[in-house]
């Protein structure tokens, strides 16, 4: 080869080495890729279906400046969508017969009255829940706002929109998400009503609930 010739190619070939990406450039562009794809995974809407034994709902009634008593409803079935790290929609069905008493304003078992078995099967009587005709409630969320929603509740086969609010959803090491929020309801809207007319007076119509739920990905 000509020496002219020999000093064109390593001319070349230094130029194409020269022009190509250095090492801090290959690297630079995979950690790009890596943190890109993990964006990209983080903006999916991901659906959850509930694990019933590690969900519940919280609730709180008063009667009015005398107690609050206090109780856990389970989840009977329900999923949940998120995106990133907020919610986006969701339907639960709650077990209305599956719930336990966790407050101690009561007297002791086999008194004549004001015990803790007596005022479960009050609350499951027609007299409020009515559970034997209407053994589940149902929240499907509507809209989602930050950390409020809007959504469809129903208790005693009546329906009306309901504001949730607080919401926060919290990823768990063990891969399952765990949500949850406040919902504040009128249970005279849902005909949860005692037809005693004064007694039923002494009780707030405000009902709380705190809902927690834990799902497992699709």
């Amino acid at each position: 080869m000509k020496p002219f010739i020999a000093l064109t190619a390593t001319a070349a070939v230094l130029s194409i080495v020269a022009c190509g990406p250095s090492e801090a450039e290959i690297a630079a562009a995979k950690e790009k890729a890596v943190k890109d794809s993990i964006e990209a995974a983080a903006s999916m809407e991901k659906t959850w279906t509930i694990d019933a034994a590690a969900s519940n709902v919280g609730w709180a009634g008063t009667m009015a400046g005398i107690k609050t008593h206090t109780g856990t409803l389970n989840f009977a079935d329900g999923l949940f969508t998120t995106k990133g790290p907020s919610l986006t929609g969701g339907k639960f069905i709650v077990d209305m017969k599956n719930y336990a008493m966790t407050d101690t304003f009561y007297a002791p078992d086999g008194s004549e009255k004001g015990t803790r078995a007596m005022l479960m099967g009050h609350l499951m009587s027609p007299d409020f829940f009515a559970v034997d005709s209407f053994p589940t409630a149902m929240l499907k969320i509507s809209a989602v706002n930050g950390h409020t929603a809007t959504g469809d509740l129903t208790v005693r086969g009546k329906t009306n929109t309901e504001t949730i609010t607080d919401i926060e959803v919290t990823p768990n090491a063990d891969g399952t998400v765990t949500a949850s929020g406040k919902l504040v309801f009128d249970r005279q809207k849902y005909g949860v009503a005692w037809s005693s007319g004064s007694k039923d007076a002494v009780l707030n119509d405000q009902i709380e609930l705190v809902v927690k739920v834990t799902g497992k990905a699709n």
